[in-house]
């Protein structure tokens, strides 16, 4: 049996079509554990609305999504988690899908496919992972920090199953780290275990109106909670490929931090980035925009992006 476990926080209007994604399956061994984490509108009670015996709905206080992920594994009864989130959608055959990967690849711990970005206008866009070290539909995925350093990021969240004592060793999802927290965890899978992947979209990331690389970021995550943890994977474990995801870590974090106002610690990310990957163009790119007033920063990045 696949557990299919969906955090829940003030999702209302979103979370009845999340449900009907997973109740529309081809594969039907499954089961829905919901974890409301404080909502403080009526998602509970949408949920409520679908009436299935396989569906199962927690109540905590607020305490971030690892917390409500890492309750809904532990409360999972099936060998394999598959995670979703309250505002995203499957197509029919996501589960059927992974499944299909557990069977063919039993030494893997972590399964994942391909995914969609869906916009506020309804466009599509595949995620775009490059570096795959098979050529037919599906492989095991042996070089993921070099995929994941030049692609969307292969593993995400809701195209993801991993066996649950897979994510039992790894500690589950970082407590108190409120954006990261997933790439985290993947990381760590990673590193532990084999990663059987399917080049088929199967999962659809709906983004927020506004989301996207022409917008200003706005609540950039403070602290640098999830590059401590991943340099302190590197001290461990030194690799070529984790020493360059490292650098694209920071990257991204710099990038947002030039659009969003924050010339220290963009400096401070730029840094970093160059000392784990020095090669980096775009890094001394960086380094020469911190000069331009915001405003322009901004209209370069759109005009970048627009190219």
């Amino acid at each position: 049996m696949i557990s299919v476990v969906i955090p829940l926080y003030n999702k209302e209007r979103q979370i009845a079509a999340t449900l009907r994604s997973v109740l529309g399956q081809t594969f039907r061994d499954f089961e829905i554990v919901i974890v409301n984490d404080g909502s403080t509108d009526g998602s509970a009670t949408e949920a409520k609305k679908l009436e299935d015996p396989r569906i199962r709905l927690l109540e905590q206080e607020n305490a971030g999504v690892s917390a409500a992920r890492n309750r809904g594994a532990a409360e999972a009864k099936g060998e394999f988690i598959a995670f979703l989130d309250a505002d995203d959608a499957w197509r029919p055959d996501h589960l059927q899908t992974l499944y299909g990967l557990s069977r063919k690849y039993p030494q893997c711990g972590v399964f994942a496919c391909r995914y969609e970005l869906v916009d506020s206008n309804g466009t599509h866009t595949p995620a775009v992972i490059r570096k795959l070290p098979f050529a037919g539909e599906d492989g095991v995925l042996t070089n993921y920090f070099n995929a994941a350093y030049c692609s969307s990021p292969p593993l995400w969240t809701s195209a993801v199953m991993v066996r649950k004592e897979a994510l039992r060793t790894v500690g589950g999802f970082p407590v108190g780290i409120s954006h990261g927290e997933d790439l985290l965890t993947w990381a760590k899978l990673a590193a532990g275990y084999d990663i059987a992947y399917c080049k088929k979209s199967t999962a659809y990331y709906i983004l927020r109106p506004g989301y996207g690389k022409k917008s200003i970021p706005v609540n950039i995550p403070p602290g640098n909670q999830v590059g401590d943890a991943l340099e302190g994977m590197y001290r461990q474990r030194p690799s070529h490929g984790l020493s360059r995801y490292i650098g694209f870590w920071y990257k991204m974090r710099a990038n947002l931090f030039l659009r969003g106002g924050g010339n220290r610690q963009a400096f401070f990310c730029i840094r970093k980035s160059i000392a784990y990957n020095p090669g980096e163009i775009k890094n001394y790119v960086y380094l020469a925009l911190l000069l331009f007033p915001r405003k322009l920063r901004i209209s370069i990045f759109k005009h970048l992006q627009s190219q």
